[in-house]
């Protein structure tokens, strides 16, 4: 006689709780170093300031018990220590800068962290289920296009530093491309699960790849097309890359055919050649990649040197925290805030940081892996690439990788734009991976042994 008997997931919720109490620690260390370095003494309201961090993480781990209590326990603690190394980098810079903290970015940052957690909680207790969002496939898709040609409308169009991308309403400025590619993720999983077969069908063989039907090459040239229009329009090479990027990973997986990525590869090469011979500013960028230092380079791209040289500078372990120059490459707490912490932690500081990168995207993979429907899989998969491609660009384009892009460091670089877009992704991730890991609900037993009535239809 054969018992069979089911296991019970373990939550995790204990294990996540110690992981954020562990953040918040390395993060209140972070800020008295930096303090001490700078000042030579730690002030005294300092633990009021991380207290507050301490606070929206504990808030945040309280709805995760009450709503999702199988999400995955290591994503929150990872986006704690993520934003808070981002908060004490900003720190350290309204310090050499002579701001307080009163009247610095860092408060700004937290304000928006706040305000960042606040909406992924709301959507925590308003998305019950993640399968709802395929209701609105093409609505996603509509607000995703109008997010994105925001920018470009004269009263609130805003350009900074020759890009198109953001707007300004009053005081406040907005970059609606963060919020474009959460709804594009869910237009990508809702359209994709529902033509994945057709674009799976096979074509003519050339070189040992089989390629799709010319028919079924239409969803692909229209994102091209798109990302091209948005590079043209908004010289945003950023978001270009990122969108074009998203749709071809998502095809693929929907699709299990690399020659979707050899497609995408090839238009996204002749558009870059097409558009590097048409417009100057990416000739600059493209100068400012292959040869930075040359006496054009100098003259064009000095804040791709300095960046350079503060990695230079940090070496293996860094100069330690406070103890730094990034104040002296422009912009050091938005676009290249990755070379500032290269500085001040070195090479093991911000492979560290990489890593927490590509824990959090490998339990968003793991996340739909475990999901038991197409449209979950296919989100779960966008929204862990969104995440990857972002880091890989902007971490490519200050190393010199990939030509220099507009993109922020997801959690980490100041800006309230990315803040609430991405913790927005993070709890549409969260409500995904509880779904994933949530067991079944068992069967009655006594349901089980009893005997079926068959009704005779003579």
């Amino acid at each position: 006689m054969k018992t069979i008997t089911t296991i019970a997931p373990k939550r995790g919720r204990n294990v996540e709780l110690l992981l954020v109490a562990l953040a918040i620690g390395v993060v209140v260390l972070a800020y008295i170093n930096v303090e001490v370095a700078a000042n030579g003494s730690v002030p005294p309201d300092l633990l009021a300031h991380t207290g507050m961090l301490a606070a929206i993480a504990l808030v945040f781990h309280v709805v995760l018990r009450w709503r999702v209590s199988y999400a995955d326990p290591l994503v929150l603690p990872i986006l704690t220590l993520l934003n808070g190394i981002g908060l004490v980098m900003i720190h350290r810079l309204d310090l050499a800068a002579g701001r307080d903290f009163s009247e610095g970015y860092a408060l700004k940052q937290l304000q928006w962290t706040a305000l960042g957690v606040a909406l992924a909680l709301t959507v925590l207790v308003a998305l019950r289920d993640h399968r709802v969002l395929r209701r609105y496939t093409y609505t996603a898709g509509l607000l995703g296009l109008v997010l994105l040609l925001l920018p470009l409308l004269p009263i609130i169009g805003h350009d900074v530093y020759g890009a198109n991308i953001w707007i300004k309403i009053g005081p406040f400025t907005f970059q609606p491309a963060e919020v474009a590619k959460i709804c594009f993720a869910v237009f990508f999983a809702g359209y994709l699960v529902q033509t994945r077969d057709v674009l799976a069908l096979a074509g003519r063989k050339v070189l040992g790849l089989t390629l799709p039907r010319g028919r079924d090459l239409g969803p692909i040239l229209v994102a091209w097309v798109a990302s091209v229009l948005v590079l043209v329009l908004e010289t945003d090479l950023g978001t270009s890359l990122l969108l074009f990027g998203l749709f071809v990973s998502m095809l693929y997986v929907a699709t299990e055919r690399v020659s979707w990525i050899a497609i995408g590869l090839s238009l996204a090469a002749f558009g870059a050649f097409v558009a590097y011979r048409l417009f100057p500013h990416l000739q600059t960028r493209v100068l400012c990649w292959v040869d930075p230092f040359s006496e054009e380079g100098t003259r064009q791209c000095g804040q791709l040197v300095s960046g350079l040289m503060g990695l230079s500078a940090g070496g293996l372990l860094g100069t330690g925290l406070g103890r730094g120059r990034p104040w002296s490459t422009p912009l050091p707490e938005t676009d290249f805030i990755f070379n500032s912490l290269g500085e001040e932690l070195g090479l093991v500081g911000i492979m560290a940081i990489i890593a927490l990168y590509a824990i959090l995207v490998e339990r968003g993979l793991r996340s739909a892996i475990g999901l038991r429907d197409g449209f979950g899989k296919l989100l779960a998969t966008g929204l862990a690439f969104t995440v990857a491609l972002q880091v890989f660009v902007v971490v490519g384009g200050v190393t010199r990788v990939i030509p220099l892009t507009g993109l922020t460091l997801p959690f980490v670089a100041y800006g309230g734009s990315s803040l609430l877009a991405n913790w927005t992704l993070a709890a549409i991730l969260l409500r995904i991976s509880d779904h994933a890991r949530r067991p079944e609900p068992e069967l009655d037993p006594a349901s089980m042994d009893a005997p079926t009535e068959v009704v005779s239809t003579r």
